[in-house]
């Protein structure tokens, strides 16, 4: 029979045993779930032609040159940018990626991650416009839900309005830039030369002209002068070029229209420019609309975007027109997505640039990784520790036992007899709290739902679906890794068993028989 303190050592290791596999289990379920979401929605292959971050204005070709790959079974648009949300007149910065409505994956990778316990109304039916699918976190925040109506700001119209009124603030292009502009200005009209019914110009001075001209184009200036400037440009473009006689010959029609355009900069109103640029500003950063017509349970364990748009709305908002960021390949299997990306650059070629889902969220997972580590070391010392108190109790039971000890080494019993009985003890008792731990650890995990909403109704939710993102709990039983567990349980028990079995085989026979 087992003592009271035999019991006390088993109870300790069952439940170092029982919080290790709970607790890495939920650890291994949430890892997973997280994962299988960012899958849902995030490329597994991100594919761009050039440098990252360039536009791709042909994305329609590059995306059917990689559905030829092999392992592809979608490429579709890709844009993710920030935007600013405007709901009565509350604003805040989120996050938003577009959606390309016409591939059933990423349609559906959406709706699997709808909150529908707390938004039964939601879908995922983004359409071509103004729907959008937001997070639960910022449904929370901005109290809105499905059928509101929210406004968005593409912050690549605050670009255009600061750049505009920077404009404003100067002087005329006349005035600010004065040396440069009279030089040109005087080249073109005292470097004319009548030639019968045309006019010609030196190549000297028409490229000094023309390049004056041009850098003005980089500068600060009005957008009404900017486009004067442009026009002239391309009036000068279309001279004819003389080789023999090294001069540019201009049609009679061709001379008076540069000279307005020159006459017309050198008599601009600054008012009545600046009052056109602030009234162009009304279609640059007037709001998008939209309507929400899902809400999906985000988790605060992984940056997920804030809204999901369909992609000619995401393309207004990034102001990219028919452009698009790259191209978003999804595989038959993700989890190779390195391989493929590896074989990829070789087809390809060096000016595509590939990023896997992997790299995306490198600094996630190596977070992840952090905190398993972490979690593996903290949880293996309260083992330890029970291993400990199984060693304090083995030396107890070596003092009761004296007697018996002593009767034992009296009657010829050889030291490693003695210490077999003691060690076979720890054993028996590791080995019982190392399956009663893993059996009762399993069964916690298959009745969490349960554990949860008994949690819940006494008020006290230590993992609430707002920051995991999921009502019940994930977990994933992993039998290796239990098994490592229970292992490690008994190994620690029979070390722990082993050093006050050495120390009662060493004790003296006489000596212990005189101590009844």
């Amino acid at each position: 029979m087992l003592s009271s303190f035999s019991l006390i050592s088993l109870v300790g290791v069952m439940l170092g045993v029982l919080v290790l596999v709970v607790v890495m289990a939920v650890y291994a379920g949430l890892e997973r779930n997280v994962k299988n979401r960012l899958l849902g929605f995030t490329p597994h292959v991100l594919v761009n032609q050039g440098p990252v971050g360039s536009r791709m204005a042909d994305w329609q070709a590059a995306a059917a040159r990689a559905k030829t790959l092999p392992q592809v079974e979608a490429a579709t648009a890709y844009i993710s940018d920030n935007v600013i949300v405007d709901v009565e007149s509350w604003q805040r910065p989120v996050l938003f990626r577009g959606i390309d409505t016409t591939d059933a994956a990423q349609v559906a990778g959406i709706a699997e991650m709808l909150d529908m316990t707390h938004h039964p109304e939601s879908s995922a039916d983004l359409g071509i416009d103004d729907r959008v699918v937001i997070s639960s976190i910022l449904a929370d925040q901005l109290q809105v839900g499905v059928g509101a109506k929210l406004r968005l700001y593409s912050t690549r119209n605050f670009e255009e309005v600061m750049r505009a009124y920077q404009a404003t603030e100067n002087p005329p292009l006349r005035e600010a830039f004065a040396e440069p502009w009279n030089r040109a200005r005087n080249a073109i009209l005292k470097g004319w030369v009548a030639d019968r019914e045309q006019s010609t110009i030196t190549f000297d001075i028409y490229r000094s002209a023309y390049s004056t001209l041009e850098s003005l184009l980089a500068e600060k200036i009005r957008a009404p002068e900017h486009e004067l400037v442009s026009q002239i440009l391309v009036t000068m473009d279309a001279s004819e070029k003389d080789d023999a006689a090294q001069v540019f010959r201009f049609g009679p029609d061709t001379k008076l229209e540069i000279e307005a355009l020159l006459k017309r900069l050198e008599t601009t109103d600054v008012e009545k420019m600046d009052g056109e640029t602030l009234k162009g500003l009304k279609s640059i950063v007037l709001p998008k609309e939209a309507m929400v017509t899902g809400v999906y349970q985000a988790s605060q364990m992984a940056v997920t975007p804030d809204l999901f748009v369909p992609l000619p709305l995401a393309q207004d908002l990034a102001g990219l027109g028919d452009s698009v960021q790259g191209i978003a390949l999804r595989l038959d299997d993700p989890y190779q997505a390195e391989t493929f990306a590896t074989s990829a650059r070789n087809t390809l070629g060096e000016d595509w640039t590939l990023i896997t889902w992997g790299q995306q969220y490198q600094a996630f997972f190596a977070l992840i990784e952090q905190q398993r580590g972490m979690m593996y070391f903290l949880l293996s010392f309260i083992i330890l520790v029970s291993a400990f108190s199984m060693m304090a109790v083995m030396f107890t039971v070596t003092i009761q036992k004296r007697r018996e000890i002593g009767v034992m080494k009296a009657l010829g019993a050889a030291p490693n007899q003695i210490i077999r009985v003691f060690l076979y003890q720890g054993m028996i008792l590791g080995t019982l709290g190392a399956i009663l731990g893993v059996g009762l650890g399993r069964l916690v995990i298959h009745f969490r739902g349960e554990i949860q909403a008994l949690f819940r109704t006494l008020g006290f939710d230590p993992f609430s679906s707002s920051f995991t993102g999921f009502d019940i709990l994930p977990a994933y039983n992993n039998p290796w890794e239990q098994a490592v567990f229970a292992v490690m349980a008994f190994s620690l028990c029979s070390i722990a068993a082993l050093v006050p079995a050495f120390f009662a085989a060493r004790s003296d026979a006489a000596k212990s028989l005189r101590n009844l």
